[in-house]
C-alpha cells in the first residue's frame, strides 16, 4: 500500500496537517486511524468537509439496555431478565482504580485533548505508514463511547451491529463529528461514566458494575488496583483477554495495564510490580438471566408476565415498541404471585407427580374478585432438558401455552347449570337421565340448530350402568351424570351456555369460540387451566367475573411508574345463581365425586372432570378467597395417552378419575396457599331434592320435575332399564384439531367431540 498520496510528494504526516487546515475532521485525518496511507482514501478535502457538515448535528443516545427484575407480590425476586446484563451506576459508585486503569490503557491523554486527539492521529499515521498496516489506532475514549452508542442503537440486529462497527470512512467521520458534540454536551467526567456503563467486558457483562459482579462477585466501587487493571484490559478484545477462557493471556494484559498506570504515576512502580505477581483472584458469578432462573418453579409464570408485557398496549402502542422497551430493560415489575401459594403449588406437584412420569400436571391459582394470579406451576420444569418444557400447560396458546388447551370433561357442566338457572330453570329440575340415550334433536344454537344424524345417531352414556335416573340437579351435579346435563343443554339450547361461559372468559385454548354442539356440556372444548380457574372464581365472587392479571405495578429504569393494566370486573350472573352453584358444588366436594379434594379447615366447592379414554382428568375448585384448576394428562409431545393401569408419582392407578388424582393435588396446593389465612364461608341457598334415589332393581320412580313425554327427552326415557348391553356411544359431530392432547374420538364411531364416561 502506498505511503504517499497520488499526484503529490508530501509525506503522510504533511498531507494530514494540510488537510487539517481545511477541516478538523478531514477524511485524510480519518484515514490515519484506520489506514496506513491517506492516498488510499480517494477523497478530496472539500468533499470530506462537505459530507461532514451534512451529517445530523445531534447524537441520539438510547437508554442503555439493562437488567429487569421480576418480583413476587411481597417484593421478593422471582427472576432477572435482560437482553444485556447491565446495571447503570453513577461514577461515584465506581472505584477510582477502574477510572484510572481504563484511561491509562485506552486513552492516556483523555483529560488533555478534545474530542479528537490530533497528536494521537499524527502518531498513528506515521506508525501505520511505517508498518504498512494498521498497528495503532487513535480513537479517543469519546469516540469509542460514540461507537458503543451506535452498537446500542443496533440492538440485537446482527446486520445493524455489523454496520455500527465496520471500518469505513463514512462511519469514522460520523463518529468523530458526534464525539465533538458529545464532549460539548456532557463533559469529560460524564463521558467517562457513560463509557464505563456501556462498554462490553465479555462473559455477557455490559458495564463495569456487571463486569465486577461477573468476575469478582463484588460491586464496582470495591475493585482493587489489580482487579480494575484486569477489567480495563479486557475492553480492547473481550474474547482474546477473557480471563475465564485464557487466564495467562489475561494476566499479561492486566500487567500491561498496571505498567501503563505506573508510567502515568497513577500508582507507584512498586505497587505495579507487587500486583503483577498476584493471581487474578477471580470469583466468578455465572450469568443468571431469564425465566429459566426463576425461583419456586415460577419460570412459566415469569414467561406469562413477559408475554403480558409484549402483548398489552399499556406497555407500548405497537408490538415493536413493546419489544424494544422489553429489550432495553431496566424495569422493575412487581407481580401478583404469592410466594406462599407458589411454594405450595410446587410442593403439591412434587408430592403427587414426578417430572419423569408419562403424564404431566398443571396447577393455577387465582384470587376471586381481583383476578390476581397467585400461583402457577407444572410437573415438567421450565427448561430445555429431558422431561422439561417451555410450553406453559396452564395458559392459552397466545400466552405461550399448548396449541389448543385440553378437553375439560365434566368441569364444564357448572356453566350449563348456571346458564339454565339464569334462563329460569328451577333448581329442582329433574330429567329421566337414563344410563344411555340418544342426543335429543334438534337443539337450538347461536346460529341455528343442531340436529342428530338419523343414519348415525349420536348417543351419550353415564360412567356406570347403575347410574339410572331420574335425577335432580343436586344429585346430577354430585354424581356428574352425563345424560342429565345433555338433557339440560338440549332443553335450554346451546347458545345460553356458550354465551355465559364466554362472559366468564372461557374460550378455546387457541382463541377460537366454543363449539355450538350439545356435547360442549360434557367438556368437548379444549380450554387452558388458567381460563378454567378464573372462570370458576366468578362463582366464588358471587357472579362477578374479573379478568386475570399478573402485574401489580412497574417502574422504568429511572424509577418512574408505568401504568399497568388493571382487572376489569363485570357482573355476568345474579348472586342468586352464583350462590346456588356454590351450594351445588359444595355438595360435589362434601359427598360427591370431588370428596378427595375437600379441605379440612374451610368450605370448598368444585367439580371433577375426566375425558374420553381418560386422556385428561381435572379438578376445578374454589373457596370464597381462592380458586384453582388442576389438569392431569399426557405431557408435552404425548398425544392421546390413556390413563389406565398407569403409575403417577410412584403410585399405581387402575383408572384415573378427576377426583382421584387432580383432587388431592388441588387439596394440598390450596391448603398450603391458604394456611393461616381467613376462612370465610359461602353464602348458600336451601335446595329441595324432589327426586328419590332410583330403585336398586332399576325401575325409575315417577319424575315430577319432567313428566314422561316432554319433547326432546322421550327417547332418553324409553331407553332406560331395557337390559340391553351398552353399545359404543356416539356424539354430535365436532372436529377437534389434529394431534390434540386429551382429545376424544367419540367412542369409535367417527364423531369427534364427545366425552364418554367423563364424569368423574
Amino acid at each position: 500500500m502506498p505511503h504517499k498520496r497520488s499526484g503529490g510528494g508530501l509525506s503522510t504526516a504533511q498531507q494530514a496537517a494540510k488537510f487539517l487546515g481545511v477541516s478538523v475532521l478531514s477524511g485524510v485525518v480519518l484515514a490515519g486511524i484506520a489506514l496506513p496511507a491517506a492516498g488510499a482514501l480517494g477523497l478530496s478535502a472539500k468533499g470530506t468537509a462537505s459530507g461532514f457538515q451534512d451529517l445530523p448535528g445531534e447524537l441520539k443516545r438510547p437508554p442503555l439496555s439493562q437488567a429487569s427484575k421480576i418480583l413476587d407480590a411481597n417484593g421478593g425476586l422471582i427472576a432477572t431478565v435482560y437482553s444485556r446484563d447491565r446495571t447503570v451506576i453513577p461514577i461515584q459508585q465506581m472505584s477510582p482504580n477502574i477510572l484510572k486503569a481504563i484511561v491509562a490503557i485506552e486513552d492516556a491523554r483523555y483529560f488533555e485533548h478534545g474530542a479528537i486527539d490530533l497528536k494521537g492521529i499524527l502518531r498513528a499515521l506515521n506508525k501505520n505508514a511505517q508498518d504498512g498496516g494498521v498497528s495503532e489506532g487513535a480513537s479517543t475514549l469519546t469516540q469509542q463511547y460514540v461507537k458503543n452508542v451506535f452498537i446500542e442503537q443496533a440492538g440485537d440486529d446482527p446486520d445493524k451491529v455489523a454496520q455500527a462497527v465496520q471500518q469505513t470512512v463514512g462511519r469514522k467521520i460520523k463518529e468523530m463529528k458526534y464525539a465533538i458534540q458529545v464532549e460539548k454536551e456532557l463533559g469529560k467526567q460524564q463521558i467517562l461514566e457513560n463509557y464505563l456503563n456501556i462498554t462490553f467486558f465479555g462473559e455477557q457483562a455490559y458495564g463495569v458494575e456487571a463486569a465486577a459482579k461477573r468476575y469478582f462477585s463484588k460491586h464496582a466501587k470495591d475493585l482493587t488496583v489489580g482487579e480494575a487493571a484486569m477489567l480495563a484490559g479486557i475492553v480492547q478484545s473481550p474474547s482474546r483477554f477473557d480471563p475465564v477462557n485464557d487466564e495467562q493471556e489475561s494476566i499479561k494484559r492486566r500487567n500491561l495495564v498496571l505498567q501503563r498506570m505506573a508510567d502515568l504515576k497513577d500508582i507507584t512502580q512498586a505497587q505495579a510490580d507487587a500486583t503483577k505477581k498476584l493471581p487474578l483472584g477471580l470469583k466468578i458469578s455465572k450469568p443468571k438471566n431469564g425465566c429459566i432462573t426463576a425461583v419456586n418453579g415460577a419460570g412459566f409464570f415469569c414467561d406469562y408476565v413477559r408475554n403480558t408485557f409484549l402483548q398489552n398496549a399499556a406497555f407500548g402502542k405497537t408490538k415493536e415498541a413493546r419489544a424494544k422497551r422489553w429489550r432495553q430493560g431496566g424495569l422493575t415489575i412487581k407481580t401478583t404471585l404469592d410466594p406462599q401459594a407458589q411454594e405450595s403449588v410446587q410442593s403439591s406437584i412434587s408430592k403427587h407427580v414426578n417430572k419423569s412420569d408419562k403424564v404431566a400436571t398443571a396447577v393455577t391459582l387465582v384470587e376471586p374478585g381481583t383476578g390476581k394470579i397467585r400461583g402457577m406451576g407444572q410437573s415438567k420444569p421450565y427448561g430445555f432438558g429431558a422431561n422439561e418444557s417451555q410450553i406453559n400447560l396452564s395458559v392459552e396458546k397466545r400466552m405461550g401455552g399448548s396449541n389448543y388447551g385440553f378437553q375439560v370433561g365434566s368441569t364444564f357442566k357448572a356453566f350449563t347449570a348456571a346458564a339454565a338457572l339464569e334462563q329460569g330453570t328451577p333448581v329442582t329440575q329433574s330429567y329421566p337421565a337414563p344410563y344411555k340415550m340418544d342426543y335429543p334433536s334438534p337443539v337450538q344454537t347461536c346460529n341455528g340448530e343442531w340436529k342428530n344424524d338419523p343414519n348415525d345417531l349420536a348417543t351419550v352414556q353415564n360412567e356406570l350402568p347403575s347410574e339410572v335416573g331420574p335425577f335432580s340437579l343436586k344429585q346430577a351435579a354430585a354424581k356428574s351424570i352425563n345424560t342429565y346435563f345433555v338433557a339440560m343443554i338440549s332443553d335450554i339450547g346451546v347458545c345460553p351456555v356458550t354465551t355465559l361461559a364466554k362472559s366468564m372468559g372461557v374460550e378455546m385454548g387457541n382463541g377460537a369460540a366454543l363449539p355450538q354442539v350439545p356435547s360442549v356440556t360434557l367438556g368437548a372444548a379444549t380450554i387452558a387451566p388458567l381460563t378454567m380457574a378464573n372462570a370458576y372464581a366468578t362463582f366464588a365472587n358471587r357472579g362477578t367475573y374479573c379478568t386475570p392479571v399478573a402485574i401489580e405495578s412497574a417502574t422504568d429504569a429511572a424509577g418512574k411508574a408505568i401504568t399497568v393494566p388493571k382487572t376489569q370486573c363485570t357482573r355476568v350472573m345474579s348472586e342468586q345463581t352464583a350462590d346456588t352453584i356454590n351450594t351445588l358444588l359444595l355438595g360435589v366436594v362434601e359427598d360427591g365425586t370431588g370428596s378427595q379434594a375437600g379441605l379440612d379447615d374451610r368450605q370448598s366447592a368444585g367439580k371433577t372432570g375426566t375425558t374420553d379414554n381418560r386422556e385428561a382428568a381435572w379438578f376445578v375448585g374454589y373457596t370464597p378467597n381462592l380458586a384453582g384448576a388442576v389438569w392431569v394428562g399426557g405431557g408435552p409431545g404425548t398425544s392421546h395417552l390413556s390413563m389406565e393401569n398407569i403409575t403417577i408419582g410412584g403410585e399405581y392407578y387402575p383408572k384415573v378419575f378427576g377426583g382421584g388424582v387432580p383432587g388431592p393435588i388441588w387439596k394440598d396446593a390450596v391448603s398450603g396457599a391458604l394456611a393461616n389465612k381467613p376462612a370465610p364461608n359461602f353464602t348458600t341457598v336451601p335446595i329441595a331434592d324432589p327426586v328419590q334415589p332410583p330403585d336398586p332393581a332399576g325401575t325409575p320412580p315417577p319424575n315430577p320435575g319432567n313428566p314422561p313425554g316432554k319433547p326432546g327427552h322421550t327417547a332418553g326415557a324409553t331407553t332406560a332399564g331395557t337390559g340391553k348391553p351398552p353399545t359404543s356411544p356416539t356424539f354430535p359431530p365436532f372436529t377437534l384439531p389434529p394431534g390434540i392432547i386429551g382429545g376424544a374420538n367419540g367412542g369409535g364411531n367417527g364423531h369427534s367431540g364427545g366425552v364418554t364416561g367423563g364424569n368423574r
